[in-house]
């Protein structure tokens, strides 16, 4: 999409907004561009094509010669976004509205899974629940999808495969090219008239052959809307940045660059947000200070670079590469914290005795010099040898080096003080889920050898602690002033009684208590997650108690932050790789010195957008592990092992293997010996004649059946030997 269709677009949206919120007054379109603070001619002419636009869709109408007003739908409609089902049935989702609006399958009326609609209530449903009809899509979720091209002599059919997308896009004759039959391709959503069976669609481009590696990998990227590459204007700006650090701007800034000051980071890592340094004060206190790549400095409001980190709103980390949120340029290079280089950045300060009581905070500009780079597994051999001297067998240089007593020092200590903060955030009943993360040891190709898990020890808690005191302290300090200041925080709500209530439920029958009382669940909870800690369930524990959390989403409306016990929580560490976290640095900025305009009107918007793209990024990144995992057993096939029921569905029970944690599916019809159901209340399997039972947390002998490459997904059967 070219960056005027971008702008387009957005402002398409924001117009919308503007007549929605203000439906009874009627606006130019010089009165909406001051409403949205544009000024400059070519978005001002992008407010003009809005307008047209909303009053060819029927969403607005000229209640004067140049004036416009909200056309309200009839009182009979409503307007939300639909969710489609696998069985092709839907419901109208609208947060504001207690129940959803039930939409059979004959009534969807052209709309695709995510499309905005206006759906005609029509009648209650015999169990009292609303049921509604498609009237008009309102606006499409989606522009691209990807599928699969299946030629016939005269036109071509593009499948998705989606679960959710029960119409394959037609393709005419003369839109096919060169494709061949089989590709994997990108198709763009072209029009759906009124008599047609299927959507048209336009080749965009071939990905190659399904299945294989880089298809795959170039297939998830463009089914979550993630562009493999920057546009050529967004890479052209980011060269034309000023690198390196110049006197006037250091002057403004407080300096560290002769303080103690290192990173720690994966192994892996090429983009360096963050820097700790310490200072011991004497008489029982200390410094510490958490640095953070400046990124705002870089990338200015409404310029090229912010719209485009705007639209990505987070790095997607997939297994085997990553889709930056900011160009190499920026993200491994001008911003990165990398060892020896003079760096600007933004900075949270603490003075703390020796129990990591604050006694003075500073926030604010910084210039560092990093003394060095760590790697979590070099940092993680001090502390458990407490030595100054790096193996050559975990060492970056793959030398054995000493570091110096400073360093040495600093690690030490703020490693017991992030232990401290630790043990006050569990006091304080926050929870703590010692998830252990799927890795992948890769050839020269990329793909996987091996399989290897990761879990957190006291390296990266270090790290974890000191970045979540500078998130909360950061979004403390704007977030109890007074009077109340507009600010991006990190929320997080109470968990869903009912959930809670099943997990009570499964965790009885797997042998654990679980208290719900108010006072004592997030206790209960911990003693559940730590009894379970390494047995076979503990996978199963982890996933329904997550299941049982709400999302963690932006918001400008604090609620806290339920998992971690925070009344106050933001993002302030990680600029290079989120964008709300950039929002954060621009208003803390804003509040400190006043000198940087902030579009307060707007932040909520950037909120939502950066919150629908964070999960669109742990979707792909979940996909990119489920693709590896069968790819690592696509050798395996008859071979058999031992896992753990994870999964219980009326098709069938998932079971995730213990050696390597792939899971697959064991289908209810090759379960032999006996007609078995699925008892929704219980998660079980129940046969219906000898009574035998599959249910979660069992153990049971599995042989891989198929490996899918192209649906991502493995088939097991029962091992009966």
């Amino acid at each position: 999409m070219s960056k005027q269709k971008k702008t387009d677009r957005n402002i398409h949206g924001k117009v919308l907004k503007v007549f929605k919120e203000n439906p009874k007054k009627s606006y130019n379109y010089k009165q909406i561009a001051a409403k949205l603070n544009i000024t400059d001619t070519q978005k001002r002419n992008s407010v003009i094509k809005a307008l047209g636009k909303l009053q060819s869709e029927k969403r607005i109408e000229q209640s004067l010669p140049g004036k416009y007003i909200f056309k309200s739908l009839p009182k009979s409609y409503k307007e939300g976004v639909i969710q489609i089902t696998s069985s092709g049935n839907a419901y109208l989702l609208m947060p504001e509205e207690e129940e959803d609006i039930f939409i059979a399958r004959k009534n969807t009326n052209r709309a695709l899974d995510g499309d905005t609609v206006a759906v005609d209530v029509l009648r209650k449903k015999k169990n009292g629940k609303r049921e509604g009809e498609v009237v008009s899509v309102t606006e499409r979720a989606r522009k691209n999808y990807v599928g699969i091209l299946e030629l016939s002599k005269d036109f071509g059919f593009v499948s998705t495969r989606s679960s959710n997308l029960h119409k394959d896009f037609f393709i005419e004759k003369e839109e096919l090219k060169d494709y061949n039959n089989g590709d994997k391709v990108i198709v763009k959503f072209k029009d759906w008239p009124a008599r047609a069976s299927s959507p048209f669609g336009t080749i965009i481009r071939s990905l190659g052959k399904p299945g294989q590696l880089n298809t795959e990998m170039h297939s998830i990227m463009h089914e979550y809307g993630f562009p493999e590459e920057f546009p050529v204007v967004v890479e052209e700006e980011a060269k034309k940045i000023n690198v390196g650090t110049h006197n006037e701007e250091v002057s403004k800034r407080k300096d560290f660059r002769k303080t103690t000051t290192f990173t720690i980071d994966p192994i892996t890592a090429k983009d360096f947000d963050d820097a700790l340094s310490f200072v011991s004060l004497g008489n029982g206190k200390y410094e510490i200070g958490v640095h953070i790549a400046d990124v705002s400095h870089y990338v200015p409001i409404n310029s090229i670079l912010d719209q485009e980190a705007y639209e990505r709103a987070t790095s997607v980390y997939l297994v085997d590469r990553v889709v930056p949120m900011l160009p190499e340029v920026l993200s491994n290079g001008v911003c990165s914290l990398r060892p020896n280089e003079e760096k600007y950045t933004f900075s949270a300060v603490f003075t703390v005795d020796e129990n990591m009581v604050i006694e003075k905070e500073w926030f604010g500009k910084t210039v560092i010099l990093s003394d060095h780079r760590f790697s979590y597994e070099e940092v993680q051999f001090m502390l458990e040898n407490q030595t100054q001297n790096i193996s050559k067998d975990v060492s970056l240089t793959k030398q054995e080096y000493k570091v110096s007593e400073e360093i040495y020092e600093a690690i030490s200590k703020l490693n017991l003080f992030a232990k401290k903060l630790r043990v006050k955030r569990m006091k304080s009943g926050a929870l703590t889920f010692d998830r252990v993360e799927i890795k992948f040891n890769l050839d020269t190709e990329n793909s996987p050898e091996s399989v290897f898990f990761k879990t957190s020890k006291d390296a990266h808690k270090l790290v974890e602690e000191l970045m979540l005191l500078a998130n909360k302290r950061v979004a403390e300090f704007i977030g109890k002033q007074k009077p109340k200041k507009e600010f991006v925080y990190r929320v997080h709500d109470v968990p869903d009684d009912e959930k809670l209530s099943n997990l009570k439920t499964i965790a009885n029958k797997l042998g654990y208590e679980l208290n719900l009382d108010h006072k004592h669940v997030n206790e209960s909870l911990n003693k559940l997650l730590k009894d379970s800690h390494g047995k076979n369930e503990q996978e199963l524990i982890d996933t329904l108690t997550i299941r049982c959390m709400s999302k963690a989403v932006y918001t400008t409306d604090n609620i806290g932050h339920y998992g971690l016990a925070f009344d106050y929580y933001t993002h302030f560490t990680s600029p290079i790789r989120r964008y709300p976290d950039v929002l954060v640095h621009r208003l803390l900025q804003y509040y400190l010195t006043g000198k940087e305009k902030i579009n307060i009107g707007l932040l909520e918007e950037a909120c939502a957008h950066s919150s629908g793209r964070e999960q669109l990024a742990t979707k792909a990144e979940r996909d990119s592990i489920k693709y590896m995992q069968v790819k690592f057993m696509e050798d395996k096939i008859d071979k058999g092992f031992e896992g753990v029921i994870s999964g219980v569905t009326d098709r069938g029970m998932y079971v995730e293997i213990i050696e390597n944690k792939c899971e697959g599916m064991v289908k209810l019809s090759e379960i032999k010996g006996d007609y078995f159901k699925y008892d929704d209340q219980n998660h079980r399997l129940v046969g219906e004649r000898s009574k035998t039972i599959y249910q979660l947390g069992d153990t049971v002998n599995i042989r891989v059946k198929k490996a899918d490459l192209i649906k991502r997904q493995l088939d097991f059967v029962l091992d009966e030997e």
